[in-house]
């Protein structure tokens, strides 16, 4: 009889910090580590440069802005039917995969306010709008509802979101810039097909290798799919099984790396909704109930800190009008040591001297003399 290995709560922690390039930063390309991380949720469109900037050793946000406006890089509704920046590559390869996850919140949220519309002629004609000239959903909605009168303005423009495949254009999602949320078909953007394949099998490992070891539950949450158990059951001969402190059987791939738990972990700061904390079902292997409770506000997520791998408190920018004096704030949930609170003022130090609300010059470079500060409250 095979002997399933148990995981400690630690244990899993300094996993998933390791694959996420959080226990040390790699000196990698951002489309490789895009990638591997199946992209990176930004319901918040500048959110992919700090989270890239937690991550990667030398990240250049300029670099990286100019690859995301020369449609290298998408953002796109995609896990959970949220938006994620992804490569263009991964764009048209997941889509397909994820368009289940869009199916079922269409069905519950917007099919009702469309009875009697025929959606695939709605689809269609919406189709024809975005890939004339992107497109707001507001315009969108209008536009629709010009030929579909008797029809939910709003109900009509979620049908393009759910059914095709919209990504986000330029400037929304550009390094010190930004925009209105404009849509068009990634086909149009990325001149390319989706893919045909829509198996799940090689997203469960691609989760796995970001976020294992996991169990069916953690990897049907992340994905916004279901019936994740018969894929599973399939990729068993290429797993490794073990167990959590409360018995629950995960999965992993055989050779990915899982660090002891006494590894240290140096702080780190994370934006809204990243990766890191919204991967699993049970989310208590980086973020406790009472973290949790503090760090998200309905459905709306807060910025955070780590402190020895784990979401410890809370952070934000205060600049003045003129950006001539900048303070990252910073709000414990708990005692922190006094080497976590060093490493979180150097690390703080360095992500103020990096974010764009922390600087006031010609092209957002800083202002000679701009007082940076670190605050504990």
């Amino acid at each position: 009889m095979t002997t399933i290995r148990p995981l400690s709560l630690r244990e899993l922690n300094r996993a998933l910090l390791d694959r996420q390039f959080l226990l040390r930063r790699p000196a990698l390309d951002a489309a490789a580590a895009v990638e591997h991380l199946v992209g990176l949720q930004t319901q918040v469109p500048s959110n992919h440069y700090t989270a890239l900037w937690s991550r990667l050793d030398g990240f250049d946000p300029d670099d990286f802005s100019r690859r995301f406006e020369a449609r290298e890089f998408v953002r796109i509704s995609l896990q959970r039917s949220t938006i994620h920046t992804v490569t263009a590559r991964d764009c048209l390869a997941l889509r397909p995969v994820l368009r289940p996850g869009h199916e079922r919140p269409f069905r519950s949220a917007w099919a009702k306010r469309l009875t009697g519309v025929d959606l695939d002629r709605v689809a269609a004609r919406a189709r024809e709008l975005v890939e004339e000239r992107p497109r707001t959903f507001q315009e969108l909605g209008r536009e629709l509802g010009a030929e579909w009168p008797d029809a939910d303005r709003p109900a009509l423009a979620q049908v393009a979101r759910h059914a095709l495949a919209l990504v986000q254009v330029p400037p929304r999602g550009l390094w010190r810039r930004g925009g209105a949320a404009r849509h068009t078909t990634a086909e149009s953007w990325l001149g390319g097909r989706q893919a045909a394949d829509t198996a799940p099998d090689g997203l469960v490992l691609r989760y796995l290798a970001a976020f294992g070891p996991a169990s069916v539950k953690d990897a049907q949450m992340w994905s916004g799919l279901t019936r994740l158990r018969e894929v599973f059951d399939r990729l068993l001969p290429r797993l490794e099984r073990f167990r959590d402190a409360n018995g629950v059987e995960l999965y992993d791939l055989p050779d990915a790396p899982r660090p002891g738990e006494d590894v240290p972990a140096p702080a780190r700061f994370l934006p809204e909704y990243d990766n890191l904390f919204i991967g699993h079902a049970d989310r208590s292997r980086v973020i406790s109930a009472a973290a949790k409770s503090r760090s998200w506000v309905g459905n709306r997520a807060l910025p955070v800190f780590l402190a020895d791998g784990f979401v410890r408190g809370l952070w934000r920018v205060d600049a003045d009008r003129g950006h001539t004096a900048a303070t990252l704030v910073l709000t414990p949930f708990d005692r922190l040591t006094a080497a976590e609170r060093t490493d979180l003022a150097e690390e703080g130090a360095r992500l103020l001297a990096f974010l764009p609300q922390a600087a006031g010059g010609p092209g957002g470079a800083p202002i000679p003399g701009t007082v940076h500060d670190v605050r504990w409250e």
